[in-house]
């Protein structure tokens, strides 16, 4: 009988320490289905589009602790919601 593939379906929590850039990465990569891979794209992408881009991690709170990945440039261009 085949095996099932094990998914995460949770965004990793990066240290605090780490730069926002790190901690995005790790949100990122801690999701091995479709959302992580089409946020690895979209991340390269805004990088790409805009260098001087503010990476962040915003909003963290019990029910999500690894906070919400930000990206700004005299505003708030894209938020990383699943």
């Amino acid at each position: 009988m085949p095996t099932k593939k094990s998914t995460s379906t949770t965004p990793a929590e990066a240290p605090e320490s780490e730069s926002p850039a790190a901690q995005i990465d790790a949100i990122v990569g801690g999701l091995d289905d479709w959302r992580g891979e089409m946020l690895a794209k979209l991340h390269a992408i805004i990088r790409q589009a805009d260098p001087d881009v503010a990476e962040e991690v915003k909003w963290r709170k019990p029910t999500n602790p690894g906070g919400v990945p930000v990206w700004t440039h005299g505003g708030i261009i894209c938020t990383r919601e699943t």
